[in-house]
């Protein structure tokens, strides 16, 4: 075969030109670190590095913002139910306190004013709130859970779930002494009944200060033909406080005290529903203090704003849950209705009413007292009024039984609900643990998945050098050798 020049010298020049692509390759792998500039540089690399970099990008979104985002939140709330937890446990130190230890009234007065402020803190603690987001709220995260201020803007009517063991056994107080109704010049005609109590089987709604009107359905568990559970009905009398039969209802009777928020059961209907595992009370309330917790977090409700606004709540479970890892999601939220409960300030108010009444007769004594100290008593007089000191006494000495009963409820309320907030922060607890285990795993595999996508597309730079050094040394080769291969022709020897 003929050797020609024009072929040496296409020759020369391909092989100059590859040593040329060859030494262009290695100086970008060299300047920017990666091993292919495009796809078509290598497919297996291209493909491999989407890959590896599509699930680098979703553990780093877990890893640096889903999971702190997620483990802030639960940090949030898990303070928030420790300082509940603490202010529960002295709670507990002032009710028994109360129902052991014999009180003067100053001790009755600070011990009533620190359980006060600390119903306040519990409540407000409820309105703990993540970067603009309540914790407690379920997902109403833009509704506190409890409310701000007094309002009556709106009016809600609420149906509350109770079952026959929230039916208490309790005492009140009858013929209550009444010393404005004592006459001076008719001292006899005073009532000399003395005061007692009375048995009384109450039902304690969620709040107090109601508007009139409300209703009672129960089941006995009785069912239909198609094996539901039938409701029943019971007729609910309306009472005021001021009604010196508010407490003695007939056997047959329920009594409704909207001031209180309260059910008297008479002795009949009390064995009727004792057992029922389902009674529903219907029920309306506008009026609304600071630290009320919102019914809509609470009940199946309606709420009716100034403006008309209807808007109908249901109570359903409302977990909040974050993406955490691939398919796998973990809840973040502490519901409120977990945590806190109206059972604790309604049993504030009844050791507070208890603790007033006990005053209240204490000053009546005090005036009883002073008026025995007039000199121009008649010996009618003197004598209704030693009658009358003797029935305040009397008053007092059940008066203090039953403030003693209320700060053993109170104890009782407050032990309950601290084993609530105790299984709600284990729960909290087992859920943060999970999700600092998940942390540390992602956290292994984002480092393992970064190593495999170095591997794949980063270059050994030291690798690299050396072959870029070879290569141009190759180049410059081929550029000397190609001066030198042609410099005599056929014309030389003619």
């Amino acid at each position: 075969m003929r050797i020609t020049n024009k072929m040496m010298t296409n020759n020369v020049l391909h092989n100059i030109n590859n040593n040329k692509n060859l030494l262009s390759t290695l100086e970008n792998q060299y300047s920017t670190g990666k091993k292919i500039q495009k796809p078509s540089d290598d497919p297996i690399v291209a493909v491999r590095a989407l890959k590896l970099r599509t699930n680098l990008s979703e553990l780093t979104q877990y890893v640096d913002k889903n999971i702190p985002d997620a483990l802030s939140w639960m940090d949030t709330t898990e303070s928030s139910l420790g300082v509940v937890n603490e202010i529960l446990r002295q709670m507990n130190t002032y009710c028994n306190q109360g129902a052991n230890d014999p009180l003067t009234a100053k001790d009755r007065n600070s011990i009533v004013t620190n359980l006060e402020e600390l119903k306040q803190q519990i409540y407000q603690e409820g309105n703990s709130n993540y970067a603009g987001r309540y914790v407690f709220s379920g997902y109403k995260t833009d509704t506190p859970l409890v409310f701000d201020e007094p309002t009556n803007k709106y009016t809600y009517e609420i149906t509350e779930p109770l079952s026959g063991k929230d039916i208490t056994v309790e005492f009140k107080i009858v013929n209550n002494v009444d010393i404005n109704a004592f006459d001076k010049n008719n001292p006899d005609a005073f009532d000399k009944t003395m005061p007692n109590q009375v048995q009384i089987y109450r039902m304690r709604l969620a709040y107090g200060d109601l508007e009139p009107g409300a209703s009672l359905t129960y089941t006995d568990g009785s069912t239909d033909a198609e094996g539901n559970l039938v409701e029943q009905s019971l007729t609910i009398t309306e009472k005021s406080l001021t009604d010196p039969d508010v407490y003695m209802p007939g056997d047959d009777e329920v009594y409704f005290i909207k001031e209180t928020g309260e059910l008297i059961y008479g002795k009949e209907v009390y064995e009727k529903v004792r057992n029922s595992e389902h009674i529903n009370v219907s029920y309306t309330k506008k009026n609304f203090d600071t630290n009320d917790l919102r019914p809509e977090h609470y009940f199946d409700c309606t709420r009716t704003a100034e403006d008309g606004e209807v808007l109908h709540y249901e109570k359903q479970d409302q977990q909040i849950q974050y993406e955490v890892n691939f398919n796998q999601k973990l809840t973040i939220n502490t519901q409120g209705r977990d945590a806190f409960t109206h059972a604790i300030g309604r049993a504030i108010d009844d050791i507070i009413n208890a603790v007033n009444d006990v005053a209240e007769t204490e000053a009546k004594i005090a005036e009883v007292e002073k008026m025995l100290e007039d000199t121009n008593l008649t010996p009618e007089q003197r004598k209704a009024l030693e009658g009358i000191q003797e029935q305040l006494n009397s008053e007092f000495t059940l008066r203090t039984d039953i403030m003693q009963a209320a700060f053993a409820g109170g104890l009782t309320d407050t032990v309950t609900m601290q084993d609530k907030v105790s299984v709600t922060m284990s729960d909290l607890g087992g859920r943060y643990n999970r999700l600092l285990l998940t942390e540390s795993r992602l956290e292994d595999q984002q480092v393992d998945f970064e190593d495999l996508l170095s591997s794949n597309e980063d270059v050994d730079l030291v690798d690299t050098i050396i072959k870029y050094s070879s290569a141009e040394t190759i180049y410059n080769s081929s550029l000397s050798a190609a001066s030198k291969l042609v410099q005599t022709s056929l014309l030389d020897f003619l």
